[in-house]
């Protein structure tokens, strides 16, 4: 910026002035919005002055340019300066203008410059003019502002100021709450100050309350909430989360492979410049060629090259940078390292450091190494990459040699596991192969690299050869003692010779043999079986030649079979049940060769004993086998039955057969004690048998002591007399209706009460007899049921009453005359003949009267409901004029005492 001319003449100075004020309407007439920015005399190079809402007045601008080279809009309308200003009154105003490449429109937005000693000036003149309303007035602080302090805001006033005299105050965080004092008004004109500068990272927002009153303290307005926005400033730049990174890569990866993404966070105020970040690499080392790249926004590094190889460089380290303003020059940054490691892949195969090899091996030796090979890999060392596999590929169709890997050195250990023979085979050529553990991911065509190893065998002077092993020689058993025959030969490989070698057994478990030392010919020392040794006896030699060297080898001698045995039946005891079974198989072997065996012949033994065939039949089943069954009804018991076999050549064996005859459904049940039968035919019985008998002899004795017991008990039963105290239990009123003693009868359980007199119960079905005069009245009762019987006797009369209550049965008293009882005794027969007709026919007319109509008091039927009623019978409640006769109930039991009380008392 020029320097400031120096003052001219007053009239110059107020011409310009003019023009300057003419040139500013001009501009305000033109533009779609004015802004005005209050900002001190001096402005600093890069200097934040202020923010202007550019959307309001073009949305789509695409262009956005300053009229004033010392100013630069951003697209968020934050306007900086350039370079350092010196502000004067020529240079207040600026234009920004927005434009559209595409639709050619264009708009103008005049931004006007205050100092705030001016500022302070025109807006108290402004205030004295203008009409304030007591409502919120958007407030904002610049950020980390310069002054002067303190800085005017703005003011607060209410419209009753016009008629009340108003004192303003404000509380709330930065006035007295912390940070304290940042704010303050005054009392009489509600301008409102800032008295220092504001971090908006600490405190991005004030809530403040105002307050307007009268001075004595009437409170005309609501308390106004005052919110105070600090504008940010560009003042912290941006931090990397880690000082340092490390990632990791295969080498050949694709262009594009994620390598791994870095994250820088910005204090200033989000979704604005100051926070809007842009990465960057500044640097790679090495340098040449470039492998990585790094997105701008989002701070991911990829592979721009697939040319990384680990085995020519196997880290990198590249410089990176962070910017806030979306990475404009003025912009804030930081920068940090990060360290990116190349890892392993298998594009190395392994390769032989030589194309042939040469080793020697003397014959016969095992478990031998004979030779190492070395490979070269520029894969990772100690990796699978790295680790080899040795293969032999060919020349070890006989599996002579093996190779194996040494984990310490890789090399290839090529062993002998089989003995070579130099006689048979002087040279061994082996091709063998080579990869490594991990599967290869290489160009290369070939996966395998080999190698030629030739193995020369070298000459040893052997011993003799045990070749073959084992050696045979056929004899006839049961030769006779002596007999010579060929034995063991061994060799010498040499000579292929078998002179100058010596013999020895090792082992002869039954000393059946003798081996001759010089020619290996056996000697029969013992009878040879076939059977004892399954038709093959083996005996250990050693063979040795004059230097004490050996060999061991097996002389089986097979022995031939003759016919020296009969067929024998090897289960000797058979099990017979007699209640389902009625014959037994049996089986018989011949230990001797199939053509020494069956078919086989059965018969019984001793043809003579007329006794063994007439109890036992033989019957043949197959050539093995035969079925025994037994004649007649044979008893319960073991029996011994001699059984011949004999086999095709004539050859036989006659086998003591032992049959058990059982009572049982299975032969394992059978536990019939291990008795033979006698020779003279009796039975010994066994313990089932015996408690059997027992059984049936206790049964019998229980069914003749019952019939005794119940023919005496008949014989003795006499009539059961009951005490006259046992009518006590019972109560029971007749209505009488002739004069005479009264007497009560009760055959319910057939007891008997008499008054004024004697008398007897009789048991039984039998029936009481009562005389009296010319009149007789009997009534029996038993169990709901009712029974009749008269004694005949000349001159009286016999009635029945009938009974009125559910089923029991009085007997009316008969009065006048003597009273004389009699015992009368019949068969059921006679008394069912007497009564029922009798019976019958009274109880018809029971429910009759003398016109023979219909009746009421009838004779009723009931069931029998179970126990009888805790008070006992209410028979004594019926309607009984006449008190005498009831001094049987002073020795009434507890059952009828309370029933008795209330007869009593009627």
């Amino acid at each position: 910026m020029a320097p400031a001319r120096a003052p001219g003449s007053p009239s110059g100075a107020l011409c310009r002035q003019l023009l300057l004020t003419l040139a500013i309407l001009t501009f305000a007439c033109d533009a779609c919005k004015t802004v005005t920015l209050h900002v001190p005399a001096k402005l600093d190079a890069e200097k934040f002055i202020g923010r202007v809402n550019l959307k309001e007045c073009f949305k789509s601008a695409t262009l956005i340019h300053s009229s004033d080279p010392d100013f630069q809009i951003l697209e968020d309308g934050s306007v900086y300066t350039t370079h350092a200003i010196l502000l004067s009154s020529e240079k207040s105003s600026f234009t920004i203008l927005l434009s559209n490449t595409e639709t050619q429109e264009e708009k103008e937005i005049l931004v006007l410059l205050e100092h705030q000693t001016k500022k302070r000036h025109s807006q108290e003149k402004v205030l004295r003019r203008a009409k304030r309303r007591w409502a919120p007035i958007p407030c904002s602080v610049p950020e980390n502002s310069l002054g002067p302090f303190p800085l005017f805001l703005q003011q607060i006033q209410s419209d009753t100021a016009q008629n009340y005299t108003i004192y303003y105050s404000i509380s709330g965080p930065g006035v007295d709450k912390e940070p304290r004092n940042l704010f303050y008004v005054e009392r009489d004109t509600g301008n409102l100050f800032c008295t220092a500068s504001i971090d908006r990272e600490t405190y991005p927002l004030f809530e403040l309350v105002a307050f307007a009153t009268t001075p004595d303290g009437y409170t005309p307005e609501y308390p106004l909430t005052l919110v105070i926005r600090i504008e940010d400033e560009n003042d912290n730049a941006p931090i990397f989360t880690e000082t340092s990174y490390s990632f990791e890569v295969f080498e050949n990866s694709k262009v594009g492979t994620t390598v791994g993404q870095v994250c820088a966070t910005d204090q200033d105020e989000p979704d604005t410049l100051h926070t809007r970040l842009k990465y960057s690499i500044i640097e790679q080392f090495p340098a040449l060629p470039t492998l990585f790249s790094m997105h701008p926004t989002t701070g991911v590094i990829t592979t721009s090259s697939s040319k990384l190889d680990r085995e020519l460089i196997d880290k990198y380290q590249l410089k990176i940078k962070v910017q806030d303003m979306d990475g404009q020059y003025f912009g804030l940054q930081t920068t940090a390292i990060c360290i990116i490691n190349i890892e392993d892949v298998n594009d190395n195969l392994p390769t032989f450091t030589r194309s042939s090899y040469v080793a020697s091996v003397e014959e016969n030796r095992i478990d031998v190494e004979i030779l190492r090979v070395a490979v070269r890999d520029k894969d990772l060392i100690n990796t699978a990459n790295w680790r080899a596999n040795y293969t032999i590929l060919k020349g070890n169709e006989d599996g002579n040699f093996k190779i194996v890997t040494d984990s310490q050195t890789n090399e290839g250990v090529l062993c002998v596991v089989k003995p070579l023979n130099y006689e048979e085979k002087q040279q061994v050529t082996l091709e063998i192969g080579v990869v490594n553990e991990a599967p290869y991911t290489g160009t290369s065509r070939s996966t395998t690299n080999m190698a030629t190893v030739t193995v020369n065998v070298q000459n040893q002077d052997e011993g003799p050869e045990c070749d073959p092993r084992v050696q045979t020689v056929r004899i006839k058993e049961n030769v006779p003692v002596g007999t010579k025959t060929i034995g063991y030969k061994a060799y010498d490989p040499e000579t292929g010779s078998s002179s100058g070698i010596r013999y020895k057994k090792s082992s002869d478990p039954e000393g059946w043999v003798d081996v001759d030392e010089n020619s290996g010919v056996i000697t029969i020392l013992k009878r040879l079986d076939r059977e004892a040794r399954s038709g093959v006896y083996n005996i250990s030699i050693i063979a040795s030649d004059k230097d004490g060297r050996t060999c061991n080898g097996v002389l089986g001698i097979v022995l031939e079979d003759v016919n020296d045995n009969g067929p024998v039946i090897r289960q000797w005891t058979v099990v017979i049940c007699k209640t389902v079974m009625s014959s037994a198989e049996i089986v018989a072997v011949d230990p001797d060769e199939p053509i020494h065996g069956p078919p086989f012949d059965f018969s019984l033994e001793g043809v003579s004993d007329s006794e063994v065939l007439r109890m036992w039949r033989l019957t043949k089943v197959n050539d093995t086998a035969a079925r025994l069954s037994y004649l007649n009804d044979l008893r319960f018991g073991k029996y011994t039955v001699p059984v011949r076999v004999t086999d095709r050549l004539g050859q036989s064996l006659v086998t003591q057969l032992v049959v058990i005859l059982c009572d049982c459904v299975t032969p394992n049940d059978c536990s019939l004690p291990p008795v033979p039968r006698t020779s003279n035919g009796e039975v010994i019985l066994g313990k089932w048998a015996i408690l059997a008998i027992l059984l049936g002899i206790a049964l019998l004795f229980c069914i003749l002591f019952t019939l005794v017991c119940g023919a005496t008990t008949g014989a003795d039963k006499k009539p059961k007399v009951f005490p006259d105290d046992l009518a006590q239990q019972n109560l029971i009123v007749s209505n009488t209706e002739a004069p005479g003693d009264d007497k009560v009868y009760s055959t319910n359980d057939f007891t008997t009460h008499a008054v004024g007199g004697s008398a007897h119960g009789i048991g039984g079905t039998l029936g009481s007899r009562v005389k009296n005069g010319g009149q007789e009245t009997i009534e029996m009762v038993k169990g709901g049921h009712q029974t009749m019987e008269s004694c005949q006797e000349t001159g009286h009369h016999h009635t029945l009453e009938r009974c009125k209550e559910g089923g029991q049965h009085t007997l009316d008293s008969c009065r006048g005359g003597p009273v004389a009882t009699d015992n009368c005794k019949y068969t059921y027969s006679e008394w069912y003949t007497y009564t029922q007709p009798r019976l019958g026919e009274k109880v018809q007319q029971c429910d009759q009267d003398n016109t023979h109509m219909q009746a009421q008091d009838y004779v009723l039927t009931y069931n029998y409901e179970g126990r009888g009623s805790a008070a006992g019978s209410v028979g004594c409640c019926s309607e009984r004029q006449e008190e005498d006769g009831l001094e049987f109930l002073d020795h009434l039991g507890p059952k009828f005492r309370t029933l008795a009380e209330t007869c009593m008392k009627r």
